[in-house]
C-alpha cells in the first residue's frame, strides 16, 4: 500500500521516523515534505498536497502530522474526496476507517511520544472500513453534499 506523509515543522521528527518505519514495514512511502526542517514553515500546502495524492491514487492512505494534527487535518479535508480524521490514540484510528473510511489520519506530533505516534498510525493503516451499509450510507451523504454544495433536507 502506498503511504503519504506530510507534516510541517513541528511533525517533521514524526515524519522523518514513519517514513523509515513504514518502509522498513513494507508500505511504499511517499514523504510530500517538507524534506528540510525549517521552523517557519506552514503546513497547509503539504497537508493538502497530501490530500490531492490520496484522491489521486486509489487505494493509498495518507498521515498529515503537525503539533496538535488539528490544523492539519482542517487543510487535508478542504481537498474534495478527503476524509481526514484527528486520532488521539488507536481506538480513534481504527474507528475512522472502520465507521468512515477516512483516507487520510492526523497526529499531533506534541501530543504524543514517537511510540503512541506510531502505534497510532498502525492502526489506522491495518483497520480496513468496515463495510457496513449505515456507515457507506453516511459517507455517501456526505459525498453527495461535496459534489453538489447543496444541503441535505432535514430529517
Amino acid at each position: 500500500m502506498r503511504v503519504y506523509l506530510g507534516s510541517d515543522h513541528a511533525g517533521y521528527e514524526l515524519k522523518v521516523h514513519l517514513a523509515s518505519y513504514l518502509a522498513n514495514q513494507g508500505y511504499e512511502v511517499v514523504d510530500v515534505g517538507p524534506h528540510v526542517f525549517d521552523p517557519d514553515d506552514d503546513y497547509p500546502a503539504f497537508c493538502l498536497h497530501t490530500g490531492d495524492r490520496v484522491v489521486a491514487d486509489e487505494g493509498s492512505l495518507g498521515v498529515v502530522i503537525g503539533g496538535s494534527g488539528n490544523g492539519e487535518q482542517i487543510a487535508a479535508n478542504k481537498i474534495a474526496g478527503v476524509r481526514a480524521a484527528l486520532a488521539w490514540n488507536i481506538e480513534t484510528a481504527q474507528l475512522s476507517r472502520e465507521h468512515n473510511d477516512a483516507n487520510i489520519v492526523a497526529v499531533g506530533a506534541r501530543q504524543h511520544t514517537l511510540d503512541e505516534a506510531t502505534a497510532i498510525v498502525e492502526a489506522f493503516l491495518s483497520t480496513p472500513f468496515s463495510g457496513n451499509e449505515r456507515h457507506a450510507r453516511r459517507i455517501a451523504q456526505v459525498a453527495a453534499y461535496e459534489a453538489s454544495r447543496e444541503l441535505p433536507p432535514l430529517p
